[in-house]
């Protein structure tokens, strides 16, 4: 059986954590994932129109790169409505980053997180590169995870262990995110690593499947960000025999679906302001599509989080948030049975006598903190 641990990079990985004067608070807000080995890339992006620059980057990059080995982040500047400039900015690091690992500019991948509008202060960066390249170790996750962090309030990280015959195979995840969190890639950035050997045709759906039952079934606020990535980074460095679509997929599969799902949980536990942690179940619907829309509506009505919030039990709300969703819900056919709410988890389920179809949702209740957070943010 898999079990869910702490943050352990696997083999032939390694990180650092640095601060550069991006944050006027003077907090870490740069950091690095390298791989010693070149590793076979997958990635997940934002739905959002407008993209920030790195994601652009990012997007050329795995279109006509192979093998990646970096993974810069910074944070307290999500690089975003920059325009030229800020692309321009954002393939200067790559270089940079490059440069300093000796390694070739199209295996690097660049993240940004913070305030949109904002160039990045890219001299700063680029000085501080060096500092972070040089330090790199594989007991330095942590720093690299504090680097990540905007309002969130604490480390989101998680790994797994399972053996494919004999050789032992490590899946582990970071995440930073808490708020302007809306499915289709939630608000957040993610960056997994892994010393499997896996074709790219099986990350790509282990990826695709994992987010879509993790990150993209998770809401804070129902705002989404223009910097949305999940990335998973596999160097084969375990040694096992290659994962294929056809041999072994499931049980990587399903170590990858461990760690996103734990993550996610744990974004919505660091939601701004929340008290709350809501779990919403709708089933009996006729697709796991139409279940989905009916738990979103539920889970981003203001209404609703703002009466968890106060501990009401309206169902009104409920009904009313499902009824809205664009599904036929039936009034006589709609069973709604909500737990205690003077509780930290909440547990909503509702079913639609429709079908056979379920889903699972996770949100937070909506409090003044969270304004309070948002308004004073800049």
């Amino acid at each position: 059986m898999i079990k869910l641990n702490k943050a352990i990079l696997p083999a032939g990985f390694k990180a650092n954590g640095v601060k550069c004067g991006i944050k006027k608070s003077n907090k870490p807000d740069l950091a690095l994932f390298y791989s010693t080995l070149p590793a076979t890339a997958s990635a997940k992006f934002t739905k959002n129109s407008i993209l920030a620059a790195p994601l652009k980057v990012n997007k050329a990059q795995l279109s006509s790169g192979k093998h990646f080995q970096a993974v810069l982040v910074n944070s307290g500047n999500a690089n975003c409505f920059t325009g030229k400039a800020g692309m321009l900015d954002a393939w200067l690091t790559v270089k940079k980053v490059a440069k300093e690992l000796k390694i070739a500019d199209t295996s690097v991948l660049v993240n940004s997180t913070g305030i949109i509008g904002k160039r990045l202060p890219i001299a700063r960066m680029n000085n501080a590169i060096p500092g972070l390249v040089k330090g790199l170790s594989s007991a330095k996750a942590t720093l690299a995870q504090k680097a990540m962090m905007t309002t969130d309030t604490f480390i989101k990280e998680v790994s797994v262990k399972f053996k494919i015959a004999k050789r032992t195979v490590t899946v582990c995840g970071v995440a930073k995110g808490a708020g302007m969190i809306s499915p289709d890639m939630a608000t957040l950035l993610c960056f997994i690593f892994t010393d499997a050997a896996i074709t790219k045709q099986a990350l790509d759906k282990a990826l695709s499947v994992a987010v879509e039952n993790s990150f993209n079934c998770i809401t804070v606020d129902g705002c989404m960000s223009t910097n949305d990535t999940a990335i998973v980074l596999a160097n084969g460095a375990a040694g096992n025999k290659l994962i294929e679509l056809k041999d072994n997929y499931a049980k990587f599969s399903e170590a990858l679906n461990l760690v996103c799902l734990d993550l996610a949980k744990m974004i919505v536990l660091d939601a701004e302001g929340a008290s709350k942690f809501i779990k919403i179940n709708v089933y009996a619907a006729k697709s796991r599509d139409e279940a989905k829309k009916v738990a979103l509506a539920i889970a981003n009505s203001d209404l609703f989080k703002t009466a968890c919030f106060g501990e009401n039990p309206n169902f009104g709300r409920i009904a009313a948030a499902a009824g809205a969703s664009g599904i036929k819900v039936e009034e006589a056919k709609l069973k709604v049975k909500l737990g205690p709410l003077n509780k930290k988890h909440i547990h909503l389920s509702v079913g639609l006598s429709r079908g056979k179809a379920s889903v699972t949702v996770y949100t937070c209740d909506l409090t003044g903190d969270y304004i309070k957070i948002n308004a004073e943010y800049n």
